[in-house]
């Protein structure tokens, strides 16, 4: 199982030598991956709490905002070497698919291969509505989007007719370094992102689940796959876990077939990303 680290790095903290030397860091003391989270504008007051926490409000703090995914993995490729970069998720229905496209198979080339592409339909209605989309119909329209996208990074040429979006004789390069495109990660925690992860997938994203819910979404997913002809022999399952386990529940999410364990950071003042990365280092010496 490897091990990952997840982090919504915020301004006005996320300063660039403080996300510089911290992917240096975790990259030297080998952790496999960094994942980040999308959101492009905020609201005061939203008529969908954010699942993600026990109050239902992005832990944001007073003045800041989220770093884009893009443009922050683009700046952290060129200072590290094999640290991977995810997308946890990416919100796609709410995205120009085009631009998307182009975008993460540029950072996918510069990069050299070392992205993941986490994609879900998204929570909030506000913002999907700001982006200017209606939020009843993103799940159809994610599912028109991978497909389009998946085209233009493998096919020398896209023709594609959907309900929400027509290309003809479309050529985007470059293309994604990684054979066959971007791994695309679904998340999701509903029938809905199952079935999306076992029809376009190659693997899904579960977020903040303790041991007993992973079983659970694996029995779900397991179906799923069943359901598209599809096995677990191609098909990760990526997990962040709470914030805080123990020893003996890192082996107990490996025994449940949990590929890449993605742990939370938390805050990103130095003293307690100093302490946190003294932790992560301890449990990764009980996978070796």
């Amino acid at each position: 199982m490897k091990i990952g680290l997840f982090s919504t790095f915020m301004s006005p903290i996320a300063e660039p030598d403080m996300i510089r030397n911290f992917a240096q860091s975790i990259e030297a003391m080998g952790v496999e991956s960094l994942w980040m989270g999308e959101h492009v504008v905020l609201f005061d007051q939203t008529s969908n709490p954010y699942p993600g926490s026990r109050d239902g409000k992005l832990p944001v703090p007073a003045g800041g905002g989220m770093l884009d995914t893009v443009a922050t993995f683009g700046f952290l490729a060129s200072c590290t070497q094999t640290l991977r970069f995810g997308t946890g998720i990416t919100l796609l229905p709410q995205r120009n698919p085009i631009y998307t496209a182009k975008e993460f198979a540029t950072l996918d080339w510069l990069s050299q291969g070392r992205l993941d592409f986490g994609i879900g339909v998204g929570w909030c209605r506000e913002e999907v509505e700001a982006c200017g989309y209606s939020f009843e119909d993103r799940g159809a329209r994610c599912d028109e989007f991978i497909e389009v996208i998946q085209s233009l990074w493998q096919s020398p040429v896209t023709d594609y007719e959907g309900n929400y979006i027509q290309l003809a004789g479309c050529r985007m390069d470059p293309k994604p370094v990684q054979a066959g495109g971007i791994p695309l990660i679904v998340g999701g925690h509903s029938p809905a992102g199952f079935r999306r992860a076992a029809a376009y997938g190659d693997g899904w994203y579960g977020f903040q689940l303790n041991l007993d819910q992973v079983a659970t979404m694996k029995s779900a997913l397991t179906e799923a796959l069943d359901d598209a002809g599809r096995s677990w022999s191609n098909f990760e399952l990526i997990i962040t876990p709470p914030y805080q386990i123990t020893p003996d529940q890192l082996k107990a999410y490996e025994d449940l077939g949990v590929d890449r364990l993605i742990l939370h950071l938390g805050s990103q003042k130095p003293d307690r990303i100093a302490a946190r990365l003294d932790w992560v280092s301890d449990l990764m010496n009980h996978l070796a």
